[in-house]
């Protein structure tokens, strides 16, 4: 983590935009006292072109739900696991 002035951040915005596109973090102060900071995104967001999710769907694993659902019985419990006879959630 990189720390900078304000006044340094106001001079070089640009820079310091760049390197937080980068990855880098930066910790702002006014006067000796820090007063924020400057990080990338965790979690950003990016567009995939629909052939490349295709590539992706076409190669992964084929999902045998039944197997899915008895494995996740077999951990969590069966039916009864979330209520009795008013269960909300179950299925009709």
């Amino acid at each position: 983590m990189k720390t900078i002035t304000q006044r340094e951040l106001a001079a070089r915005s640009k820079a310091v935009l760049d390197d937080v596109e980068a990855g880098e973090t930066y910790l702002i102060t006014r006067n000796g006292t820090e007063i924020a900071e400057v990080r990338p995104l965790s979690a950003r967001r990016r567009f995939v072109p629909v052939e490349e999710l295709q590539r992706k769907w076409r190669h992964a694993p084929v999902v045998d739900a039944a197997r899915l659902r008895a494995e996740g019985d077999e951990f969590f419990g069966g039916e009864d696991r979330v209520g009795g006879e008013d269960n909300p959630w179950e299925r009709k």
